[in-house]
């Protein structure tokens, strides 16, 4: 994958392939230099899948990921590049165990365990969804993602908060790296959250404060994917998000998991 230098991109002309090309400055250490201006915080699905990129580039070819689980501990900021090393905990007979810390000036901005797998033959089960159930109505560019586009015939709440259940895809092709494809489901994975859909007058959701991703079938992002979520549990002001993602065949290709962060609502 070519690096790629520097550049303020305007966010609607953004790439999430050059995004993820990343550059290493060291041994087992990386540096994303994609920056461009945005009013909020960095979005945390573009630290993940950086992150998992990172990791992925210290494994063998035949080994891809299968689960990662991440913490966001600071706010990030899109308008510098993000250093990234990675600690290769162990490589072993059929897995290997990757962790990730990400920083910006200095300071750990986010942190990510991941472990890759060669694939095997095994019995497999899984209840698919039928393919007749993806809402495929309008809405166009999801917002604060490149190359990213989603369809749904559920109501946006409002210009935070997400539906439960809608389409999307990467407009982009991402060729036939599936550490990519991979990347791509986990930068997808977080844009919305099932727990915005219980907002009120008087709690919002507000930061993420930790995402895991299980895969259990190579994704093609590049094909339309339906995200399936619900929330299940808010307490102290925490509240978790669980989410089913399939594939146009109805099958399912990955799992998630969010807690998010419940604030009181700010008042005029």
């Amino acid at each position: 994958m070519p690096e790629v230098q520097f550049s303020r991109a305007a966010a609607v002309d953004g790439s999430f392939t050059q995004m993820m090309s990343l550059e290493e400055i060291d041994t087992n250490i990386y540096r994303a230099g994609y920056v461009f201006e945005e009013p909020y915080a960095l979005y945390g699905g573009q630290v993940a899948a950086q992150a998992l990129m990172a990791a992925g580039l210290t494994v063998g070819e035949d080994r891809k990921p299968h689960s990662l689980h991440g913490y966001f501990l600071r706010p990030g900021n899109a308008a510098k590049p993000t250093v990234l090393q990675v600690f290769r905990d162990r490589d072993g007979r059929s897995f290997s165990a990757r962790r990730v810390v990400a920083l910006q000036e200095g300071k750990v901005i986010f942190n990510m365990s991941a472990s890759f797998a060669q694939p095997v033959e095994s019995p497999e089960f899984g209840e698919p969804l039928p393919v007749d159930e993806a809402p495929l109505g309008t809405w166009s560019k999801l917002p604060r993602m490149f190359g990213f586009e989603a369809r749904t015939t559920e109501q946006v709440y409002d210009a935070k908060d997400y539906p439960l259940r809608f389409c999307a895809r990467c407009t982009e092709d991402l060729g036939a790296s599936q550490l990519l494809h991979q990347c791509a489901l986990t930068y997808l994975s977080d844009i919305s959250s099932g727990v915005g859909a219980y907002n009120t007058d008087e709690y919002t959701s507000d930061a993420s404060l930790d995402h895991a991703v299980w895969f259990h079938h190579q994704p093609k992002v590049d094909d339309w994917l339906l995200y399936c979520m619900d929330s299940p549990a808010a307490q102290n002001a925490r509240g978790l998000s669980r989410g089913l993602i399939y594939n146009r065949a109805g099958e399912l290709v990955a799992s998630t998991v969010q807690e998010g962060l419940m604030r009181v609502a700010a008042t005029d």
